[in-house]
Order: C-alpha cells, then structure tokens, then sequence
C-alpha cells in the first residue's frame, strides 16, 4: 500500500491587508421574524448577495444582550447574542455560511464602555468596597459638588454622572447610560480579553474595536484645555457640540493604551489568521494616533479612519493630502478606509447635495475608494447608492439626534432599512406592518432586485469593478504615488511587484482631458468606465475614470 498525504493550505494570515470588508448593520439589513428589526437569521439568509458582490469579509455592528439605549452600542453581556437579534446558535449557523462562502466574519467588540444594566456595573455601583468596585471610573467631587473635572461627553454636556448609591460620579464618554470602564485595573483587561476568546473560539475572524482611542482615562483627571476656535472640527461631533471646544487630552489618546493593544494582539495570535481594525474617533490627532496604534507589528493591524468620513468636500487635493498625511503619520501603518457607515451621512448626500447624475457619481466614488492604499470598508445600502433617509422627528430613534435636533438630525438617516425586492412588503426586508425605522420611497426604487442585472446600475458597477480590483492586486496592497492633481482631476498610480496602474478620475460634471505620463501603457478594460485616448490625451467623461497598466 502506498501511502497518500495531502496538503493543508494554512490559513492566509495577511487576509486582511487590503481586504473589501461590508459593514452590515443588523437592526436594518434583514428582518427573518416579521417583527420589524433585523436579525441573524435575516443576515445569513442575505450572505449570498454579499458573497456574490465580491466582498472578503463582513463586520456586523453590535449584536449582544443590550437595553438599546444606543442600539448595541450598550452591551450588558458580552458573550451572548440578544434575543432580538437570535441566539448563539444563530451566530454559529451564519458563521458557518459565511465560511461556506468563503466570507470572513468580524465583529463589534465595544468595550471602552458598557451598558449601566451589565452585571458588572450592576455589582461596580453597589458600593465602594465590593470586588468590582475599581472596574469603572469613579471619583469624588469637588468640595461644591460639581463634577471631578471639565470633561464632555460626545453626546452632549459633562462626561460625569452622579451616583447617590456611592455618592460619587462615574465617567461615560457618550451617554449616561454608558459607563466608561476602568483599564487601568488589569483585571478589567483580563475579563475583556476573556470575552476576546469566547469569540474567536466560535470561529470569527476579528474584530471591529469601538472607539479605540477611549480606553484609557487620565489617571490624575486634569482637566481639558480650550481649543482655539480656528482648530474646532466638527468630525468628531457636530458642530453644535461642545465637545469640540476641548483639546482632549486627557479623556482619551492616552498612552497606556499602547500597552494594552499589546495584550489584545498577543490574544489574537493564539489563534490563526485573525485581525483587528480599531476605530479611531479623533479629529485633532487621528492619523497621528492610527500610526501609534498600527505600528511595531504588536498593535492593531489596521485602523479604521474618520478622514473621509468628515463632511469636508472631496476633491482630488483633498484625496491626495489625505494619503500623503498617512503615509506620514504612520509609515508601517495600514488604514481601513470608508466613504459612509452608520455614524455619518450616506456620503453620495454629504458630498453630492448639488450633483445631477447620481449615480455616475457614486460609481465614481466607489471607483476612488476602491483604489485607495489600504483595506476598504463598503457600508451596506452604498453598493445601491443609496442617500440619506430624510427622518421626521417623530420618527426618531438616535439619542444624539434627539438631544440636537434639529440643527443636528442624527444617525437615523443612515440606519434605515436594506431594501430587496420594491415590489415585496417593506421592500422585502420584513413582513411587519411597521418597521423600526422607516423605508423611504425612494430607496424602494433602488432596490436590489431593481439593480440586479442592469449593466448601468450602481449595485452592478460594484460587482464590475470589485471583480476588475481581484484581478489586480497592486490596488489590494500595492504602494501608491500621486501625480498633481488639478481641480478636476485626481491621477496616481498603484505599483506591486511588476505591475504598476494608473488611475485617472475627474471629479467633476464636465468632461476633461488628461495628460498620460510618461512610459507606454496599456488600456485596462472590464472595469465599467470609457474614456477616449488619443495620443497622449485621454478625454474623461463627466464622473469618469481610466484605467491602464505600464507596459
């Protein structure tokens, strides 16, 4: 008898450098038990859609055990699925399918803070003696009575909320429902690194880390420096927050955080193939803080970028600065770029208010994103190009909206409803009469059996042009190079190993003519978008783009 031996493939461990990874928020992307709010059901029943998109991965936004002040974002257990959204079972089932498909599955670990009803806290608040005592921040107030110290909460007034059980008050960086957990006490870090195996041991591939940056606190409380009007950006928080009248120095960014991110790396790596992006909430230092936190090999494999996700108009110099400020910022760094997610303004409506062609724009933008140096993050609903839902105020359901309405309307816009069928109930996401939050009519008339097979729709570009980005892996972890951009033109090239592209986009209304640089090239096709050559002029029609390789 001879003996036989097969080879097993090890798992590709650098999975995630340049990974296209879809963001599913589950309240909304589709409802399996006709009670109005999505699920994991829903979710896995929906992963061929995913899959045949050409995504690598999925990050699922919060699902466990939560009073939803914030929807999720308020966890009180940990290492369970909320009933609403399923049960463990569920999340092993659609694990399963994602794997089946060869989707990787990430997901949300929030765990700067908690929700007030976790048993932790629950046990933290009873006392001040009792053993969870230290594992949220507490402190006294001053001789007045008035909070320890100046800082603000992101969701609006003092970062401090008094308890009269301790008689002392107690951090939350967002709402008072949310508080902030002390990581200064290394047996808070061991029970969250705990919940970090519970995961990875049910087969996800990593996580999306929530405000990375918030972990760790001033252990002195000093107080906030004013920030200079000139310097307030109003990324972090809008505009009408005060939050962005502070330099936060000392309620975030802090350098402990560095050690920390060590130990949850180390954890990683007891398992194979498996990789974090830390979402950095930061518009003073945030690409100063994405190289600390991507840096040595021993930290974050990739965080996750605000810069294009501020309202600040985009513009072929604004994409360029953007690069070069990261490349600077964090040289061994690796960036997970998004344009939209479920914190911001579906970006074709933040940056396309006064554009016509709606739809040759968001292909354009996806093109743009596509191509960037780094991992991508497509939010669900961009692949139809979908807007920003206009939500009344009675329809609300966002904390943050409600407390700013209506110079600020909150998250909901961004949050409503996937929409699948426009001729099924509720546009086939759920059977229920009434939706958590509603569908807008014109997101019906997008939907994706709308799209699906029309060559010129937008869900079809993203599948043309995520196929045309396989095909080619200097634009997955190639270097990029910028030519000078003008007004209307945005150029670079991505360059790995022998291949090296060009890129070409104007990002205007009008047709332009560019200049190919130097070298021969050759046209690529297959990605979606005509363009004219002649010569060495290449004519760019309006929300165009070209493509070519060195010959």
């Amino acid at each position: 008898m001879i003996a036989s031996s097969q080879t097993i493939e090890a798992p590709d461990a650098d999975w995630w450098r340049g990974a296209v990874i879809y963001q599913i928020y589950p309240r909304s992307y589709q409802d399996s038990n006709g009670d109005g709010i999505g699920d994991l059901k829903g979710i896995t029943a929906r992963l061929p859609h995913i899959a045949a998109l050409g995504a690598d991965a999925i990050w699922i936004s919060p699902f466990f055990p939560s009073p939803m002040k914030d929807f999720g974002y308020d966890v009180s257990n940990y290492t369970d699925v909320d009933p609403m959204f399923g049960t463990l079972s569920d999340f092993d089932a659609l694990i399963a399918e994602a794997h089946r498909l060869q989707i990787k599955v990430m997901i949300d670990l929030v765990i700067s803070h908690s929700s007030d009803q976790h048993a932790w806290f629950v046990e933290s608040r009873s006392s001040r003696v009792n053993p969870k005592a230290d594992w949220y921040v507490w402190a006294d107030p001053k001789p007045d009575g008035t909070p320890p110290n100046n800082w603000l909460s992101i969701f609006g007034g003092s970062a401090w909320a008094w308890d009269p059980t301790r008689m002392q008050y107690y951090l939350h960086n967002f709402l008072t429902s949310q508080p902030d957990m002390n990581l200064h006490n290394p047996e808070v870090q061991d029970a969250l690194l705990d919940v970090v195996r519970f995961w990875l041991k049910r087969g996800v591939d990593g996580f999306r880390l929530d405000t990375i940056n918030f972990y760790f606190h001033d252990r002195e409380l000093r107080d906030n420096p004013s920030l200079a009007p000139e310097r307030r950006n109003a990324s972090t928080a809008p505009a009408v927050n005060p939050y962005n009248f502070q330099e936060h120095l000392y309620d975030k960014n802090r350098p402990e955080n560095l050690e920390f991110l060590k130990r949850f790396r180390a954890v990683l790596n007891e398992f194979p193939a498996i990789a974090a992006v830390g979402e950095v909430g930061d518009s003073q230092r945030g690409l100063e803080i994405v190289g600390e936190y991507t840096s040595g090999g021993d930290k974050m494999q990739m965080c996750y970028a605000f810069e294009f996700l501020a309202p600040d108009a985009l513009t072929p110099a604004r994409v360029a600065e953007v690069q070069k400020d990261f490349a600077a910022a964090a040289p061994e760094g690796w960036a997970c770029w998004a344009f939209s997610n479920h914190d911001v303004v579906r970006h074709v409506s933040r940056w396309g208010a006064d554009v016509l062609d709606r739809d040759a724009y968001a292909k354009l933008l996806s093109a743009i994103l596509l191509t960037q140096r780094g991992s991508v993050c497509i939010y669900q609903g961009e692949e139809l190009g979908l807007t920003e839902a206009d939500i009344a105020y009675a329809d609300l359901q966002d904390p943050y909206g409600i407390q700013f309405w209506p110079e600020f309307k909150g998250r909901d816009g961004c949050r409503t409803p996937m929409v699948w069928d426009d001729h099924a109930v509720q546009a086939g996401f759920s059977t229920a009469e009434k939706t958590w939050l509603p569908i807008p009519v014109e997101h019906q008339l997008r939907a994706v059996n709308v799209q699906q097979g029309v060559e010129t729709s937008v869900m079809e570009q993203y599948r043309r042009f995520l196929a045309f980005r396989r095909a080619h892996p200097a634009f997955a972890k190639g270097d990029i190079a910028f030519l000078p951009p003008t007004d209307s033109v945005l150029a670079y090239t991505r360059s790995l190993g022998n291949e090296t592209l060009l890129c070409l986009f104007n990002m205007s209304a009008g047709d332009v003519v560019a200049e190919l640089p130097d070298g021969a090239w050759e046209v690529l096709t297959g990605h979606g978008f005509e363009a004219v050559v002649e010569g060495r002029s290449v004519t760019l029609p309006a929300w165009g783009a070209f493509f070519a390789r060195l010959a």
